[in-house]
């Protein structure tokens, strides 16, 4: 039996999602802020957390950044905020998936569904080991980024984009898979946030040094292509 913590100051909301959670079959627990659901995640070991953005206490970007810390559990994230920059800030600190209120049970128990798959088959959220792509070098085990040994900053999100990407240079990638295999996400949904994600990319890496690595393919998606080779 998985077990699902949901971390919800709106207690209608906790009530109704727990009895569904329930129904199918997963143990659930509830914390209604966020220092009782940091607790709670730490020492009950969920497989997965429905976490809300905005709590008292501590603030669901605060709770996703200390768990991530500690533990690679499927983060799902619920907020009234339909905001791109605040889909961002909720990745950025490690957040798995990300859904607006309100929303439909069926999609939750979906996405949810799916994030235990994941889990269970084991699949990294990282691609394979170091890749090289002209000057530009990516370590996904010291989790870095350089060209001609001088280290990028990227967060958590540009890296595993640009991870995905390398680890597919010269091929076309489309914002739906994606969506899918860098957020995690179900099925395609807000493609708007890869855009944003390859537009940062593009700041500060193609900008920093001055060479383009991340071209579009218009009407289709994204691919990062080796300079030497044209």
């Amino acid at each position: 039996m998985h077990k699902i913590l949901i971390i919800e100051d709106e207690m209608k909301i906790a009530r109704f999602t727990e009895l569904e959670l329930v129904h199918e079959g997963y143990e659930v627990a509830i914390a209604a802020d966020g220092r009782e659901g940091l607790e709670k995640a730490l020492s009950w070991q969920p497989d997965l957390i429905v976490l809300d953005l905005m709590l008292p206490g501590l603030s669901g970007i605060e709770v996703c950044r200390r768990v991530r810390m500690e533990s690679e559990v499927p983060i799902l994230m619920l907020t009234a905020k339909d905001d791109v920059s605040d889909k961002v800030m909720g990745l950025d600190m490690g957040a798995d998936d990300y859904m607006t209120k309100p929303f439909a049970i069926e999609e939750l128990l979906a996405r949810i569904r799916a994030a235990l798959k994941r889990r269970q088959r084991g699949e990294p959220k990282r691609m394979g080991d170091r890749y090289a792509v002209g000057d530009l070098q990516l370590d996904t085990r010291a989790y870095t980024v350089t060209y001609r040994g001088e280290e990028i900053a990227l967060t958590k999100k540009e890296f595993d984009l640009l991870a995905y990407l390398m680890a597919h240079v010269g091929e076309v990638v489309t914002r739906d898979t994606l969506l899918d295999k860098v957020w995690g996400y179900a099925y395609a949904g807000d493609t708007n946030i890869v855009d944003v994600y390859v537009r940062y990319l593009r700041t500060k890496v193609d900008e920093r040094v001055g060479v383009k690595y991340v071209h579009t393919v218009r009407g289709v998606g994204y691919m990062v292509k080796d300079e030497k080779r044209g």
